[in-house]
Order: structure tokens, then C-alpha cells, then sequence
């Protein structure tokens, strides 16, 4: 997990585009959605954010979040160019993330109503050849390839802090009264590291962000089957949301889905 994929020699299928879908909704328990969710084909960007706060903080915060990282990777994205190197768009990512934290940070303590909001966040920067994945706190992103779903980041959490100790099992986990803190968030500390990895990307790939009110009541076994099922991405989304409700909807439930959309190269003419 976390570790960036071999580039492959040679592909014999090239990726033409980025498909993109995506939903929220508040669940069955919640009055409010604290999430917000965005994409951009042009761009080939996606992001994900769950809010925290009282009042109505965390719709603040997350709603921040998705709007500054939008419009800061953009400007960048203009200047640089859709070829550029991945450690380049690692560091706009951090960049646009710097400049979102604080900003969060600063309305929280102009507005006492805000006082201590955060969100967290998970982000995706899709390219031709790669694809750069950001996250900070619990949301998530996986990849569903050639059948198998595959968790691409780790939590970061008291939970999972707890797991890689060995102090809890994970039947325990799934018990646990701490499964909602973070030890990372958007907006809550002056400085704030974006953990980024890279992946090769492949014609065929899905990847989902996802807020904890899907990975909290859906298992992965469940998301991978509905994943794989014959559908367009707006109604496997449909799906994930549906099947967190059924299973209760504590949470705010949302997802960003991504596909590499790709063509047959042609095969080399006989010499």
C-alpha cells in the first residue's frame, strides 16, 4: 500500500480520457451534508472532503477546501502544462493545500462560530500516464483494476495508529468508540503535510474517493462487488450510496468515481 507502481515498458493500450462521476447526500441520520465533493475533466481533478465543526462549520471548511485546491491547481495547471512531472504537480497539490489550510484556519479564528473547524481530504490528479493521489485524515481512495480493489492510501487516525501497533485487533477496530478521530486535518494546525503517492495508470482503472460514511458501512468486499457491476459510473455511484443507507446511514455517504477511458492502439503493419 502506498508504494508508486512500476512504470510498465511498453501499454498496449493508450488512455484517450478521464471519465468522472460523482454524489453526496447526507445519509440516514444526519440533517446537514458536512461533505463536498468536486471534479474537473479539463483539469483531470478530483476531490473529496469531509467536514467537522460545530454549527455550521464543517460545511465551511470542507466547502473551502474543494474551491481553493480547485482554482489554485488550476492557475497552475495553465502555466505548467498537462506534461508536467509528477514531483511538479506533488508540489502544486501541497501548494494549493497550504493555501486552503490557512485560509481555513484564519476564518476559524476570525468567526468564533468557526472556532475549530477542519475537513479532511482526499484528491486525485489524473493523468495520461499517472495518477497522483493526496489524502489527509480518513477519507479514502481506492483503485478497482482487473477485478481486485486495492486501498491505496492509510487512514490517519487514532484507529489505524492503534492497528499498526498491534495494541487492538481488527474485530476490535470495528468496535471501537474512536473510530472517528483524526490525527490529520485540513485547518486545524498552521501547517499540514498533503501524504501523497503516484500510480501508474492503466485503460480500464477505476478509482473511488470516498468519506468514511461509505468506508464505515460498507465493507470493501461489498464496494469491490458493486464496483465491478455492468453500469454506468453514475449508477455504480448510486449504488454505493444506496448501500451505506441500507446498512444505516450514520454518516454523511460520498463518492467520486474516475475511470481511464482508453483506445486500442494500432497493431504495427507487417514489414
Amino acid at each position: 500500500m502506498n508504494r508508486p507502481d512500476p512504470t510498465p515498458s511498453s501499454l498496449q493500450d493508450s488512455i484517450r480520457s478521464w471519465d468522472f462521476a460523482a454524489l453526496t447526500d447526507a445519509g440516514r441520520v444526519r440533517t446537514n451534508n458536512e461533505d463536498a465533493i468536486a471534479f474537473d475533466a479539463s483539469l483531470g481533478l478530483a476531490i473529496l472532503a469531509d467536514g467537522m465543526g460545530g454549527y455550521n462549520g464543517g460545511e465551511v471548511a470542507s466547502g473551502m477546501a474543494i474551491a481553493l485546491l480547485q482554482a489554485s491547481f488550476g492557475r497552475w495547471l495553465a502555466h505548467a502544462g498537462v506534461d508536467a512531472h509528477v514531483r511538479a504537480i506533488k508540489r502544486a497539490l501541497q501548494a494549493g493545500t497550504d493555501e486552503a489550510n490557512a485560509a481555513i484556519l484564519e476564518a476559524g479564528v476570525a468567526n468564533m462560530q468557526l472556532q475549530g473547524m477542519g475537513t479532511t481530504l482526499v484528491l486525485g490528479a489524473f493523468g495520461p500516464q499517472r495518477v497522483v493521489v493526496g489524502h489527509i485524515g480518513d477519507s479514502r481512495c481506492y483503485r478497482l483494476r482487473d477485478g481486485r480493489l486495492d486501498l491505496l492510501t492509510r487512514d490517519h487516525s487514532l484507529l489505524q495508529e492503534q492497528l499498526d501497533a498491534g495494541l487492538i485487533t481488527l474485530a476490535q477496530a470495528a468496535q471501537s468508540p474512536h473510530r472517528n478521530l483524526v490525527t490529520r486535518a485540513l485547518g486545524i494546525e498552521p501547517s499540514v503535510d498533503l501524504e501523497t503517492h503516484d500510480h501508474e495508470a492503466q485503460v480500464g482503472d477505476l478509482y473511488l474517493l470516498c468519506s468514511d460514511g461509505l468506508s464505515e458501512m460498507v465493507s470493501d468486499g461489498e464496494i469491490c462487488t458493486l464496483l465491478l457491476q455492468n453500469c454506468d459510473l453514475s449508477q455504480k455511484a448510486l449504488l454505493l450510496v444506496a448501500a451505506a443507507n441500507d446498512n444505516g446511514g450514520r454518516d454523511n455517504i460520498s463518492v467520486v468515481l474516475a475511470r481511464a477511458a482508453g483506445e486500442q492502439s494500432a497493431p504495427s503493419s507487417p514489414g
